[in-house]
């Protein structure tokens, strides 16, 4: 008791009663009781909470108790006691000390808290170290280059910091490379880690297209001379020709993890139970948890061996999606989990989905929105704009990207350059440019109509992976981009419709680009026009010295 009055005194007149500090006795020992405490309370509510969901499963009675869910009861109740005890005592008291006024019993029972020690300190900040200083910090591994924007709470001057390491470090100059004029700020966390500047890549417009009667500014993002002024020529013919039509046919983005089982037979069996139409609502159901937009639209699943691959397809609203139906295809295999314990999950990707990389799943079950847009080109504008003919598109068409790419063994490559037209867009709107690879699946159809007199014109892509919200969709250029076709950010009407949009368009911009590439090499102009516009009229050896 006199150990403990030492540590009481009396408060100063008119000062009011503060209540005990609920950690006045967090010593070493009460640290690892509490620790104790609070790891059994979630142990047994979790095993509780497991065990009654296999009750509703199995339809058995919850009042059904075994020892073991006995003692998980009473360890629940225990720990909640004890937890209760300890940290709610501050607010049970505080009214009641507060409400006393006696002088004689107004103590000061309050003590100062300990700093807690965090485990690992977090490093100390650099707003005032000179820039210099911290140039040299960095070159000699003192400072982690990618520590620099959170030390520095300043994007752009750690930009320029981590610019002058990387000269030193590499002796060579960055002379050329912009520094100003990118916001920083804006791709932190989100677009690219440790920048030291950016890349200027020039945007052209092409059009107006015509497409689903609205016309269309193509912003294009590419540093190939001719290929703005090309898709520009196709726009006009296809615009003078009445316009392009588009439909989507399918709109699911996919993933496919690999799991893998003891033995083929357990594989099939988890298979034929994913593709079972009767279990597709309870799977949904557990997908969809993952987003408000996500919904679960297919499961495919091919088995090698013991392993099996699980084809989720899902629409993802405005967002390309990739993260959103990954979370989605976590909720399922957390869930089927119980069910097949044995079941042992290799990666939430096995590239059966299949992301950036040419696959004929992608091909012919489509990844992302799936996309026909066709047109109808007149006669006489395939001879005054395009200056070729009917015919000579039409056998063009066929011996090349029909026959001459089935020589070649193509998967997906079915076009003149539909590649070309899907980078220089993806690029100016902040889509992921290595989805180009699927993206870019595409056959151009050609044929006589109207008695020969005409030219009907379609592309079909099967892939095409876009979205407006999200990654570089953000960032100001793009942005800007975007906002020139009247799709930037998320449609609050139709969740989903401005992503559809894009892409419709981006179908578009490739059919005009097809028309002129295949125009220009049927008349013999493809040489001379990629060496009147693809070509630097500059001195280069002025450039280099």
């Amino acid at each position: 008791m006199e150990a403990r009055r030492r540590h009481i005194r009396s408060p100063p007149a008119g000062e009011p009663l503060k209540p005990p500090n609920p950690n006045l006795n967090h010593d070493p020992h009460s640290y690892l009781t509490n620790a104790l405490f609070f790891t059994l309370f979630f142990s047994v509510a979790y095993f509780l909470l497991h065990r009654w969901r296999e009750k509703i499963r199995t339809s058995t009675p919850l009042h059904l108790v075994t020892l073991s869910e006995i003692a998980a009861i009473l360890s629940l109740i225990a720990s909640f006691i004890y937890l209760m005890a300890f940290f709610g005592i501050t607010f049970i008291l505080h009214p009641f000390l507060n409400s006393r006024s006696s002088p004689d019993d107004d103590l000061d029972l309050h003590i100062s808290k300990p700093h807690d020690l965090p485990l690992s300190p977090p490093p100390p900040p650099l707003t005032h170290h000179d820039d210099r200083d911290l140039v040299l910090a960095v070159v000699s591994g003192s400072i982690p280059s990618y520590s620099l924007e959170s030390r520095l709470g300043d994007c752009r001057r750690a930009a320029a910091i981590r610019r002058e390491a990387i000269e030193r470090l590499s002796g060579r100059s960055l002379q050329g490379l912009p520094l100003e004029g990118l916001d920083y700020d804006s791709i932190l966390g989100q677009c690219c880690e440790m920048p030291i500047g950016f890349v200027q890549i020039p945007v052209g417009v092409a059009g107006p297209l015509l497409l689903d009667g609205n016309e269309y500014t193509i912003p294009m993002a590419t540093t190939e001379g001719c290929l703005v002024a090309s898709t520009n020529r196709g726009c006009k013919a296809i615009h003078l020709s009445g316009g392009a039509s588009s439909m989507i046919l399918r709109d699911a983005m996919t993933r496919a993890p690999v799991v893998r089982f003891g033995s083929a037979k357990r594989a099939s069996q988890l298979k034929f139970f994913l593709e079972d139409p009767l279990n597709f609502d309870s799977l949904a159901v557990v997908f969809n948890k993952s987003s408000r937009f996500a919904r679960l639209q297919d499961i495919k699943a091919a088995i090698a061996g013991k392993n099996l691959y699980i084809r989720f397809s899902c629409t993802t609203g405005d967002a390309m999606g990739m993260n959103m139906v990954s979370k989605g295809v976590q909720n399922v295999l957390n869930f089927l989990q119980s069910d097949y314990p044995d079941m042992d999950v290799i990666g939430i990707s096995g590239n059966f989905c299949s992301d950036k990389k040419a696959a004929a799943v992608n091909w012919i079950e489509g990844r992302g929105k799936s996309v026909v847009c066709e047109a109808v080109i007149k006669e006489e504008v395939v001879k005054k704009v395009l200056k070729t003919s009917v015919e000579a598109l039409v056998e063009l068409n066929m011996l090349k990207n029909l026959t001459g790419s089935a020589m070649a063994g193509a998967l997906g490559g079915f076009n003149a350059h539909a590649s070309n037209i899907v980078s220089a867009v993806y690029m100016a709107t902040g889509q992921d440019p290595a989805q180009n690879v699927e993206s870019s699946n595409c056959i151009t159809m050609l044929e006589s109509v109207n008695h020969g007199k005409d030219l009907h014109i379609s592309v079909t892509m099967p892939s095409i992976e876009v979205g407006t919200v999200g990654g570089g969709t953000q960032l100001a250029s793009q942005s800007a981009c975007l906002n020139l076709l009247g799709v930037k950010g998320a449609s609050k009407e139709s969740p989903g419709a401005n992503s559809r949009l894009l892409a419709t368009i981006v179908a578009g911009s490739v059919l005009a680009g097809e028309l002129s590439l295949m125009s220009a090499i049927s008349a013999g102009q493809l040489v001379n026009s990629h060496m009147k516009y693809n070509r630097s009229s500059k001195d280069i050896s002025q450039v280099v010295s």
